[in-house]
């Protein structure tokens, strides 16, 4: 059991009609009781979960060529899977765990159309057996990554309408295989990887995080997502620069998964990237925002958040984005907030997260501590 005197969990700020609050857990939140003396902690928030991030693919003290971000085979690669490249050894993790940052969505890098399989992780685990949670979708890349690598390997474009003709092509062989497969012509089993992927995408079992910057990148993807019905989310967006690529999210309940928010825009088709497009956010889709590790490091996840309090959103909505709204995104149904039945994964801190004199003192994942000061 812990005390405490305020929480912030996941949905909104508490603060007791009494001194503060106790709870009760083994590996989940067992009960949460008002108390009439004083607390060991001042403030409890919800792990934080980083839902973009390549932490344990670029791994800090490598150089770029032992890194596992990109591979330079095919531009349709879906039966990659992260899992398999990332390193727990990773020292970013540990710092990530200090700074409350307690789970990742991973997911390969968008120099190909489709990359393989993203996946969500805990930070704190041993290696990679343990560290897993779920898979959570396969990264797509539309826009300038994946047209700048007409010197990598396999089919490429150097177009954003040759890459987007591209992915049209595989959607249409798959809607003519589904209408084999219901006619009884041809079977499940005869079907190569590639074809299940998009057969099974078409049917809705599976789910695209469609990285793009720019608005009009966006508009293809709504074009393509509009006439085909496929699932996906929208990964970064920071070129989005007027309140319509919002809307039309929110319209389609499309879930956004934003940033990074403290990068340098290297490349043209983030010319518009500004923290003040933010303001568009406060009426838009479910969202939840990212490091996209090691371009913001992810330890940084929360001071990301600063821009949000300067647009004027309250500071409780403000820690959903990291916690209860990630969760929703990426399917984590036991993180996200401190409830009953929930794991028991939080951070305590000295004083409120949002002032620069406040740490985090002791961190629990799951029932465990995993550090503290």
């Amino acid at each position: 059991m812990i005390t405490v005197k305020y929480i912030y969990d996941g949905s909104q700020y508490r603060e007791s009609s009494k001194k503060g609050f106790s709870v009760e857990f083994q590996d989940r939140i067992l009960k949460i009781e008002e108390i009439d003396y004083e607390p060991e902690f001042h403030t409890l928030t919800p792990a934080f979960i980083d839902a973009h991030s390549h932490i344990g693919l670029e791994r800090w003290g490598e150089c770029y060529e032992e890194g596992d971000v990109n591979d330079r085979g095919d531009s349709i690669v879906v039966y990659a899977d992260v899992l398999d490249s990332i390193q727990m050894d990773d020292p970013s993790f540990r710092d990530s765990i200090e700074n409350g940052v307690l789970y990742s969505s991973v997911m390969p890098g968008s120099g190909n159309l489709i990359s393989g399989k993203a996946v969500n992780i805990r930070n704190f685990a041993s290696n990679t057996n343990k560290a897993f949670i779920s898979y959570a979708g396969y990264k797509m890349a539309l826009g300038y990554n994946p047209k700048s690598t007409e010197d990598w390997k396999g089919t490429r474009y150097t177009t954003r309408h040759g890459i987007v003709s591209l992915f049209r092509q595989e959607l249409i062989k798959a809607q003519n295989i589904l209408k084999l497969l219901e006619k009884g012509k041809k079977e499940r089993e005869e079907l190569e990887p590639d074809e299940l992927f998009f057969v099974e995408l078409l049917e809705g079992k599976e789910r695209l995080r469609v990285h793009l910057h720019h608005q009009d990148d966006l508009m293809a993807l709504l074009r393509l997502g509009d006439h085909f019905q496929f699932n996906y989310t929208v990964e970064h967006g920071m070129d989005f620069y007027t309140k319509e690529p919002f809307e039309e999210l929110k319209k389609r309940n499309v879930p956004l998964v934003y940033g990074p928010l403290d990068s340098f825009a290297y490349k043209g088709e983030l010319k518009h990237e500004n923290w003040r497009n933010i303001k568009w956010l406060k009426d838009g889709p479910l969202f939840s925002i990212m490091s996209d590790h090691p371009v913001i490091l992810q330890r940084n996840l929360f001071l990301s958040l600063r821009w949000f309090l300067r647009i004027g959103f309250n500071k409780s909505s403000i820690i959903s984005l990291i916690t209860k709204n990630a969760a929703q995104i990426l399917g984590l149904k036991d993180l996200g907030e401190i409830k009953e039945g929930k794991w028991a994964s939080f951070s305590l801190w000295d004083g409120d997260p949002f002032s620069l004199e406040s740490s985090i003192v002791e961190v629990y994942g799951e029932g465990e501590k995993i550090w503290s000061l």
